[in-house]
């Protein structure tokens, strides 16, 4: 049977943002423009509000630690600090930042300091070393980057460090999202960089159902997976409670 004419062909190349030799200048440009996109997409939002639902309940007993993986300019890990701090009055929130990117991390603690945020930022290669423990791991727009096998490894990673659970944001492969893509790179930004990679993404990014697929396949199989605006995904998983049925 023929593909449907909606339908898009997943293909991976190499994004020039994680070329290792990107000048400084492009890098940081980009990075700006990727918190552009990332303020209008309501990442931050989502994402807080999904850390929220899963400590729900739990003991606000001492602070909760919030991970967020692969944090590139760290804007989105400054607005989650920011808003679970202003939620969680009952209980202190420390949001850390993690990337592999030291001059992401560095730009990331600038911002942090000028802001006063509480949020704190380290270098960490999670794909070698793991995620830190933490209570909740996030993630966002990370997993398109990476094969079945190393995106299977990460979701493990990550929650093998979480005590309560996991949220994952990342895009959905469709002709929608591509075109998404393409009228948002060109209107949120003058990057060369996001206008090149922001259809790429796409294209290596996965559909709700390979998705699916993926968090079986990590051992994932209880998490939810919620398809938002504009053409993402919102994966979340709870830790089950000792003697819960799976």
């Amino acid at each position: 049977m023929p593909p449907m004419s909606w339908s898009l062909p997943q293909s991976r190349e190499p994004e020039l943002m994680d070329d290792p030799g990107i000048a400084e200048p492009e890098h940081l440009h980009a990075l700006s423009a990727l918190a552009r996109i990332n303020l209008v997409s309501r990442t931050a939002a989502r994402l807080a509000a999904s850390v929220h639902d899963l400590l729900d309940g739990r003991s606000s007993a001492g602070d909760v630690t919030v991970v967020d993986v692969a944090c590139g300019g760290g804007d989105v890990t400054l607005d989650l600090a920011r808003r679970l701090g202003r939620s969680r009055a009952a209980g202190g929130v420390r949001v850390l930042g993690v990337d592999v990117s030291p001059r992401a991390v560095a730009r990331s603690q600038a911002v942090a300091a000028r802001r006063a945020s509480s949020a704190a930022f380290e270098v960490r290669d999670v794909l070698t070393e793991g995620c830190p423990p933490c209570d909740v791991a996030v993630s966002s727009l990370f997993l398109h980057h990476l094969d079945d096998p190393a995106a299977s490894r990460l979701l493990q990673s990550m929650a093998a460090a979480a005590r309560v659970g996991i949220v994952v944001s990342d895009l959905v492969r469709s002709r929608i999202g591509l075109g998404l893509a393409v009228v948002g790179t060109t209107l949120l930004s003058t990057s060369r960089i996001a206008r090149v990679d922001g259809p790429l993404s796409v294209h290596a990014a996965r559909t709700p159902g390979e998705y699916r697929r993926l968090c079986d396949d990590a051992g994932l199989d209880t998490a939810s997976i919620r398809r938002v605006w504009p053409e993402r995904v919102m994966i979340r998983w709870r830790r089950p409670s000792a003697g819960a049925p799976r």
